[in-house]
């Protein structure tokens, strides 16, 4: 599980602090494929960043023993003056892999990145970019996968690659999703996560989450 400790977070602005979520404590469950469902401004992306370590809140914490990825899809942690293959084996040395020649073999095939994965990723283009940032996550072994809209990664080829390479892994492991595509969320998720005026509430069943989210 994932544990969601008084947890606030705001950004400043001229009007005084916005805030996205103020002191919300809040447990997500483990064992389940959940979709985070929440209209536009609702903090979805946020809380997002926050569970995935990638922004910090100004209270609080969130606690857990669970291996979870960096946002799947997005290119978080790709730094555009290395190479596809010195980001590749820097993810793989800050994630612990044990095996960086493996790891490295299994990034390059699943990118298809070509003679390119050997030039500097500020050279690539954005749908290379997140091929190469996918192909990284989807090489560890997560406990969590944290997936944020898929489907926009690459051409349609290689996104139906990542539709199968994930729902492969959501068999061992569990995902936390955010997407616009209902269809996507029946597909990958069993519950939901409703964000609303800065609370969640957990629905075990997804259908009940989802016209839940729709009635708001």
């Amino acid at each position: 599980m994932i544990v969601i400790d008084n947890l606030t977070k705001f950004y400043p602005s001229k009007l005084g602090n916005q805030y996205v979520f103020k002191d919300l404590s809040f447990v997500i469950p483990g064992g389940h494929n959940i979709a985070i469902l929440g209209r536009n401004g609702a903090g979805k992306s946020t809380l997002f960043r926050i569970l995935a370590g990638s922004e910090y809140p100004n209270k609080g914490r969130v606690i857990t023993d669970l291996n979870l990825s960096w946002p799947v899809a997005l290119t978080t942690g790709i730094h555009p003056q290395m190479t596809g293959q010195e980001n590749t084996r820097f993810i793989g040395t800050i994630n612990g892999v044990a095996n960086l020649d493996e790891f490295e073999d299994k990034v390059r095939e699943f990118a298809q990145l070509g003679e390119r994965y050997l030039l500097p990723v500020r050279t690539y283009s954005s749908g290379m970019r997140s091929r190469l940032a996918f192909a990284c996550s989807i090489a560890i072994d997560f406990d969590v996968y944290l997936i944020d809209e898929v489907t926009s990664v690459g051409d349609m080829k290689f996104r139906k690659r990542t539709k199968d390479a994930l729902t492969e892994k959501s068999k061992q492991a569990n995902v936390i999703m955010v997407s616009h595509e209902m269809n996507e969320l029946r597909h990958f998720c069993d519950s939901a996560l409703v964000l609303n005026q800065g609370r969640l509430t957990f629905y075990d069943d997804l259908e009940e989450g989802i016209a839940n989210y729709q009635a708001l």
